[in-house]
């Protein structure tokens, strides 16, 4: 009788250590993707935090002057303004951000250099179509600095209608000789840089621009960028006393100078540790009469957000005379 019972009693107990054994084998496996998940996640925050700790690259392309009246304005109407990014926009897209110069206002006066006489007056007397401010933001220049010696072409009244016309396109701008905005600021990924202008033309100008880079350092900025206008015309190498002045901006507080002007590029130099960019030449002329000013010099800054260390490269700018920039790699 008893081992009839046993009989019967022991499929149950086989049964019973079965599921209880499957059931410490699942609650096993359930605590081991568990475990495997909860790694999962912490290796994935670690690399999070790993990539925030070394920050993000941001990139800031800088280039020279940018005259869009003359021949470069005929160009524009007959082939179009794409014609003459064309063989830059490639760059200029994989940039954070585009800084240049704007060699003139930006106005819905008539030109008067079109057809001009070759060093007539008029023929340096620049005036650009308000499309072109729109053209500026379709190929990623969305700085410019005003701060030079034709900006004033068409007065005061040109003035602002170039800085209402870049307001409409959502441009930037600094350097403004009416004292409206001498500096701007821009941010990306938690970098803060300020911009400012030096125009060699402008009364005091120095003067005005060492109390901007003061201004500047009481903004919590990371890093100050000067865009000169200044030095001789078509001469290779900076004055001694552009250098002198050069010098004297970095002692002041600027990180990087870039400077135009020349419409040549000339050398570039590190004072105290800043780099400073002579001229980097011609972006957009129509200059065409020496290889010279058919030459120009992009200047790439990469920056790191996290500990702001700075790597520069440059490209080699070639104006052809078919009125189209092309940007070497």
């Amino acid at each position: 009788m008893k081992e009839g019972k046993i009989k019967k009693i022991f499929p149950l107990l086989i049964l019973l250590i079965s599921l209880v054994l499957i059931g410490v084998f699942l609650v096993r496996q359930k605590i081991a993707s568990f475990e495997a998940e909860k790694l999962a996640k912490e290796n994935e925050q670690a690399g999070k935090d790993a990539n925030s700790n070394l920050g993000k690259s941001v990139r800031i392309l800088f280039v020279g002057d940018m005259m869009f009246d003359r021949y470069i304005r005929q160009i524009a109407e007959k082939k179009g303004s794409d014609s003459i990014f064309a063989g830059a926009i490639k760059i200029l897209s994989e940039n954070d951000l585009v800084v240049g110069n704007l060699e003139g206002p930006i106005t819905d006066k008539p030109s008067v250099s079109v057809g001009s006489e070759i060093g007539a007056h008029d023929n340096y007397i620049f005036t650009f179509s308000p499309s072109i401010a729109a053209d500026l933001w379709k190929n990623n220049i969305k700085l410019v600095s005003i701060g030079n010696n034709h900006i004033l072409n068409f007065g005061a009244g040109g003035l602002a209608q170039t800085k209402e016309n870049l307001r409409s396109s959502k441009i930037d701008f600094f350097g403004d000789p009416a004292g409206e905005k001498r500096i701007t600021t821009w941010r990306k990924d938690g970098l803060k840089l300020a911009f400012i202008s030096f125009n060699q033309f402008e009364k005091d100008g120095s003067a005005k621009t060492m109390n901007d880079i003061a201004s500047a350092k009481q903004m919590n900025v990371d890093i100050i960028i000067l865009y000169a206008h200044w030095g001789k015309e078509f001469m290779a190498e900076p004055e001694a006393t552009i250098k002198e002045l050069a010098h004297r901006f970095v002692d002041g507080g600027a990180d990087l100078i870039i400077g135009s002007h020349p419409h040549v590029v000339q050398g570039k130099e590190q004072y105290q540790g800043k780099m400073i960019y002579y001229s980097l030449g011609n972006f957009i002329f129509d200059q065409y009469f020496s290889p010279e000013t058919q030459k120009g010099l992009a200047v790439q800054l990469e920056i790191n957000s996290k500990d702001k260390k700075i790597i520069s490269r440059e490209f080699s700018v070639v104006m052809k005379a078919a009125g189209q920039t092309v940007v070497i790699n």
